[in-house]
């Protein structure tokens, strides 16, 4: 019996309270006053008596879901009246036409695409083949009548896309090449930046020395070299960047009767860091007190050296008019534990 059910049979009874009661506490209440009196039948007795819950007609539908480029899944669901139909003309196999629908106004098929599969009469799902990758598929859901080769179509799936075999060809991502051996190049302006507006080309560099500057005091690893050599310095002068040098290999420390082979290796590696976001179109950004220009859309994108040692990135918007304001601030820390790196022009020859 339901909640609504079991309410009606406590309020004739009499059961006080019944509307606040869950169902277990109601089915209690009801067998209570049924051992009370006995003249009053038990919930098996009324359960008994009454005919059972109708259940709603199943709707035909098929669905067609695209599992992954190669496969996929396909279920449905026929009314019993659809299936007596089906049967009362004849039909004997149901089957699932596939069609290649891309690019087609609804109801057209590309010609010479449409599959059809058999499946089993009792079935209510199939994994289906894909014929090809890409594109737009539907699928017809009926049944064959006859030997004749008529058809009587049920129901027809929504239109889905399968995914591509292979990774997409489109590049969204911009990245700034670079050169281990000079100073880094310009930053890309922002997507959506006219011509017209030229970014600034030492921006990026301006935005690391602002957010390194408290730091560079105690910067270590790959960081004191650059620093080294911005001050006029010759790293290599205090220590040999591939630690592999002359004296790193021990030749000429008196230890005879080998013949020295020589080689020359080299290998170098680094990173730069990408500060991007939005703000309102008409906005003035900046970024560590530099201005930095947004596309049309208020986006902004900007690609700096990440080295060694402490970066902050303290951003900040100001309305156009000047009111109102939204800051945030970026902490990012790179450490080198091994550096034992050097470019290709310093590649010392070694022996082994």
């Amino acid at each position: 019996m339901t909640l609504r059910q079991l309410r009606q049979v406590a309020s004739d009874l009499g059961v006080g309270l019944y509307s606040r009661k869950s169902k277990e506490e109601l089915v209690a209440a009801i067998e209570e006053c049924s051992d009370e009196d006995s003249s009053q039948p038990s919930l098996q007795a009324m359960e008994a008596e009454m005919e059972p819950a109708p259940r709603p007609e199943a709707e035909t539908s098929v669905v067609f879901l695209p599992r992954d480029p190669q496969w996929a899944y396909v279920f449905w669901e026929i009314s019993d009246h659809d299936r007596a139909s089906a049967q009362a003309t004849g039909a004997t196999q149901l089957c699932l036409r596939v069609a290649d629908v891309t690019g087609l106004p609804g109801g057209s098929v590309h010609p010479h695409t449409m599959q059809e599969v058999i499946v089993d009469s009792h079935a209510t799902e199939w994994y289906l083949p894909v014929p090809l990758s890409d594109r737009d598929y539907r699928v017809e859901l009926g049944y064959r009548q006859g030997s004749a080769g008529g058809w009587m179509s049920l129901a027809f799936s929504s239109v889905a896309r399968v995914p591509a075999l292979h990774p997409s060809e489109q590049i969204l991502d911009q990245f700034v090449p670079f050169s281990l051996e000079s100073t880094p190049s310009p930053i890309l302006p922002a997507p959506g930046l006219s011509p017209a507006e030229p970014a600034d080309t030492g921006l990026h560099e301006r935005l690391y020395q602002s957010a390194t500057a408290q730091w560079r005091r105690v910067s270590r690893g790959s960081e004191a070299f650059h620093e080294l050599d911005t001050v006029g310095l010759d790293s290599g002068d205090l220590i040999n960047p591939s630690g592999a040098g002359l004296w790193a290999s021990g030749r000429d420390s008196g230890i005879g009767g080998v013949a020295p082979r020589q080689r020359s290796f080299w290998l170098v590696a680094d990173a730069e860091l990408i500060v991007y976001g939005a703000t309102d179109p008409s906005a003035r950004l900046s970024i560590g007190g530099e201005d930095v220009p947004l596309s049309s859309d208020g986006t902004f994108h900007v690609q700096v050296p990440f080295r060694d040692g402490k970066q902050l990135y303290p951003i900040e918007a100001v309305a156009a008019d000047g009111e109102q304001k939204r800051n945030i601030t970026l902490e990012f820390i790179r450490t080198t534990p091994e550096d034992n790196s050097n470019p290709a022009e310093k590649a010392a020859s070694e022996w082994f």
